[in-house]
């Protein structure tokens, strides 16, 4: 009989939480929010180090037993709700924070909890929902078409052979329904070509795409960004750590052009002043972990922290930002049930 992980066993390594507390400790009594609650990591370091209150969210119901636990130690300073931050409008409808922090990756919870389906070293149930997802890995693979999902494999997951994943899931499915992470595994090692050669698993780029299109990320995080600028107060900080092109394409474009101080596209032509600014710098360095963090916390390598500054000009919607990744936004919303 397998062995059922006890969260509550497995450790989580909050990636660049040196870098986000350097960058969060100068508002030492101000009103924070962890998009991204997971393990808690900067959540409890920053109740530690500061007089701050925090409120925390994360679509994952299954970390409530963490937040309680920051709850009871902190009873007047932490709150939690189980939501997802594209829902931060509705959520705080009259309250403004100094600092928002976005942790985008998989918490080690999540991971190698098995029966989650988000690990290939399963051979749970496809699931890889992180929570409030509208569909479950195993109802999407059995009911989308081949082109979509060969889509959401080249796009999502940048792999070179989506046609033949794409083509042999359908070919497998006609047969029986794929059910476990095996199931996919197998598909995917069998229309990998023979010569493959590479650092990381055949595998990996599959479940990437696939996870991303279960829960909407793309879709998440250009509402997430937009949402928690508009809470954020004059002076306030947004924080983001990334963990793939996609997501770092999209903080990196939405940090840049809605900066008052943007580069101009070309010298002679004028400025593109209908893209209302509404941060007051940018900043093109981008911090990433240290050598020693990526040896104590190997999955941190592809961590990028990205910071920006909240002006005090008033709010408007980043209509531009939401037109330059329709692509992915109108891909994810084939994952919609009927």
């Amino acid at each position: 009989m397998k062995k059922k992980i006890i969260p509550e066993k497995l450790y989580h390594f909050p990636v660049l939480l040196n870098e986000v507390l350097g960058l969060c400790l100068d508002k030492k009594k101000g009103d924070f929010l962890d998009c991204t609650f997971g393990g808690g990591g900067y959540s409890k370091k920053i109740l530690i180090k500061t007089a701050a209150n925090i409120d925390a969210i994360d679509r994952d119901k299954n970390i409530k037993k963490f937040a309680n636990s920051l709850k009871e130690k902190f009873p007047q300073r932490f709150k939690f709700i189980n939501e997802k931050y594209s829902n931060l409008g509705k959520i705080f409808v009259n309250k403004k924070f100094d600092v928002i922090i976005f942790d985008l990756g998989l918490s080690s919870y999540q991971i190698q909890d098995l029966s989650r389906g988000f690990s290939f070293k399963s051979n749970e149930k496809l699931d890889m929902s992180m929570g409030l997802s509208e569909i479950s890995l195993t109802e999407m693979l059995n009911s989308i078409d081949e082109k979509n999902l060969k889509q959401v494999l080249k796009i999502f997951g940048e792999e070179k052979e989506a046609s033949a994943i794409a083509k042999n899931i359908i070919k497998k499915r006609k047969i029986s329904k794929i059910l476990n992470t095996n199931d996919l595994v197998n598909i995917i090692k069998k229309s990998k070509k023979k010569n493959y050669n590479s650092k990381i698993n055949v595998c990996t780029k599959t479940f990437q795409a696939l996870r991303i299109f279960v829960n909407s990320e793309v879709t998440e995080l250009l509402n997430g960004l937009a949402e928690a600028t508009k809470l954020l107060k004059a002076g306030g900080k947004i924080l983001v750590v990334s963990f793939h092109s996609i997501e770092d394409r999209i903080v990196k474009y939405f940090f840049k052009n809605y900066s008052q101080d943007k580069p101009n596209t070309s010298r002679y032509l004028p400025r593109n002043n209908q893209i209302g600014n509404i941060l007051f710098e940018k900043f093109n360095k981008v911090i990433k972990p240290s050598k020693i963090e990526i040896i104590k916390n190997p999955p941190s390598r592809s961590a990028k922290l990205r910071f920006a500054v909240r002006n005090e000009n008033h709010f408007e919607f980043p209509k531009e930002l939401f037109e330059k990744f329709k692509k992915y936004s109108l891909l994810e919303r084939a994952n919609a049930k009927k």
